[in-house]
């Protein structure tokens, strides 16, 4: 995969950047749109469907959500308290599943944001984070509770694949060349994940930047995967090595 550099401003800049109203940096870390039109319409739709519990919740978001969204397609459900950033960035299909307590981040000055395909289900607490990248989560994609999908160029996770609870697609990293540098002094590059289509992915995995997951894949839990892992391999252990590769012996 090809590295790209990229500006990750630290989030703290932006709060306190003298330069801005409050309304301008709310705008555009959360809105991600100017204006006062874009920002009344996010905030009246936050303030009366988000937090809402039950039944009436479920409906109130399935109503008003759409009118924030890019796209939002047929029978998509809104668990309690979603929070949307940059949702005209966020692409969904029909049939979608978003739990409670998620968070779909599209933050981003140059990214098309986050496309989730039909079937798809984001489990419990998930984050999906841009940081000027994409994510894309295929057809049927599972993506179970309290994960996180990091983003600084694209992460995407293919038709019908299974990550477990507690996964982490960590789509960015630090430059470390200059190691006179503080961490949080290094410039940042990012290659991106890719995790092909039928894979699983097993509670608790990393997947560090750069990495591509075959088709068919089967990472086992706990596992920490540097380098790619072809279609049909099984793979384990910190770092992950291949214990099984398609049409050979078990």
């Amino acid at each position: 995969m090809a590295v790209e550099r990229t500006r990750i401003p630290r989030a703290q800049d932006e709060i306190f950047d003298a330069r801005r109203s409050a309304r301008e940096k709310y705008s555009a870390l959360v809105v991600g749109r100017p204006g006062w039109g874009a920002l009344l319409k996010h905030e009246i739709v936050t303030l009366v469907a988000q937090s809402v519990p039950g039944a009436l919740g479920f409906a109130l978001r399935k109503a008003l959500y759409p009118a924030l969204l890019g796209r939002c397609g047929r029978g998509v459900i809104f668990g309690q308290n979603v929070v949307l950033r940059h949702p005209h960035k966020i692409e969904i299909g029909d049939h979608v599943v978003i739990d409670d307590h998620c968070l779909l981040d599209a933050k981003g000055e140059s990214n098309r944001g986050i496309r989730i395909a039909s079937g798809a289900f984001v489990g419990r607490n998930t984050i999906l984070s841009c940081k000027n990248g994409d994510i894309e989560l295929h057809a049927g994609a599972n993506i179970g509770f309290n994960c996180e999908l990091f983003s600084a160029s694209r992460v995407v996770v293919g038709e019908g694949t299974l990550v477990a609870a507690y996964c982490y697609l960590i789509g960015g990293d630090h430059d470390a060349a200059d190691a006179s540098k503080a961490v949080l002094e290094q410039g940042r590059v990012s290659r991106g994940v890719t995790v092909g289509a039928g894979a699983w992915l097993g509670a608790g995995v990393k997947v560090l930047d750069g990495v591509h997951i075959g088709d068919r894949a089967v990472i086992g839990a706990g596992a920490v995967v540097r380098s790619d892992v072809p279609a049909g391999a099984t793979a384990v252990g910190i770092p992950a090595r291949i214990v099984h590769e398609a049409g050979s012996a078990r």
